[in-house]
């Protein structure tokens, strides 16, 4: 247990002393040109234009394949072990699973919608996750920014999560709007489901405004569900990458970076052992609330 503790704090701060590193020792000169926010830039590795869309490999493609690599081998890999004498893997994996199926979808969906959509949301939780976890692993994805290996030159060490792009939060979060709506169509009827927007008793002239404020508010879920997930992985990158030694680099001043760098390693572990799965869950959760929602009778 010991050695597992030491293991798990090595693979923690490890990373984010090799990704702070190069700031701080770059800091002993001021470097107008950097900005931090070149960090999240798209920058398009593979060109593919098809008509007016685009279609670019970059680096949120990119993690985005590594995340849906990741979370399918882990769980098919986890599936094929599993034993009547549960290991630790075994036993947090089941846990995970108790808590999707009984708190996330089962504690707020009906027994039937759960049983309908709770692979769909586990899959939201676990691919969110696996997303978020990834973002905190220094990869070689810094293309401005390059080192040469044997004579080859290869991208800097950098980490990027592919849901502090709005785009994927944003395009996860239409899938479980419509997803929403086509349930509780189904499960009441358009007319029904339409209805059910105005609470009960309210009649007359102040059913329309009633209604408009509840068609404008399914409308701002898109907004609250997909900016919540960004802001929050975003803002934990950027307290890291600032920290680490993009103060110092912006300030010019070599010092700074001894004071930050362990505020950068904090907010690492922090952002790692918490914050990743936090908004995982609350994701998945707010999900479950809409389904949940969509069907209920009193909706």
């Amino acid at each position: 247990m010991r050695l597992l503790r030491r293991i798990t704090t090595a693979a923690v701060t490890v990373p984010a002393l090799l990704l702070a590193s190069p700031a701080v020792s770059a800091a002993i000169e001021v470097n107008p040109d950097f900005k931090p926010q070149n960090e999240f830039r798209l920058d398009p590795w593979i060109s593919i234009n098809i008509g007016p869309f685009d279609m670019s490999i970059n680096k949120a493609v990119m993690y985005l394949f590594i995340t849906c690599i990741l979370t399918t081998v882990t769980l098919v890999w986890v599936a094929r072990r599993m034993e009547d004498k549960p290991n630790r893997v075994q036993t947090a994996v089941e846990a995970a699973f108790i808590v999707m199926r009984d708190n996330i979808a089962g504690g707020n969906m009906d027994p039937k919608t759960a049983k309908r959509w709770f692979s769909f949301v586990a899959t939201l939780f676990l691919f969110i996750w696996f997303s978020n976890m990834l973002g905190y692993i220094p990869l070689p994805t810094n293309t401005e920014h390059t080192v040469n290996i044997f004579g080859v030159e290869l991208p800097t060490l950098a980490i990027y999560a592919a849901t502090a792009n709005l785009a994927v939060p944003l395009a996860l979060t239409l899938m479980v709007w419509f997803a929403y709506h086509v349930e509780g169509i189904r499960a009441k009827g358009p007319v029904k489901y339409l209805k059910g927007w105005v609470p009960a008793g309210v009649t007359g002239f102040a059913a329309g405004p009633i209604f408009v404020i509840e068609v404008i508010s399914h409308f701002v879920r898109l907004v609250s569900l997909s900016v919540r997930l960004f802001a929050n992985i975003l803002a934990g990158h950027l307290l890291i990458l600032f920290m680490g030694g993009g103060l110092a680099v912006l300030l010019g001043l070599e010092i700074v970076g001894v004071f930050t760098l362990p505020l950068a390693i904090a907010f690492y572990i922090f952002e790692v052992g918490l914050v990743a799965t936090l908004q995982a869950f609350i994701f998945a959760t707010l999900a479950s609330i809409y389904f949940g929602g969509a069907v209920a009778e009193e909706h």
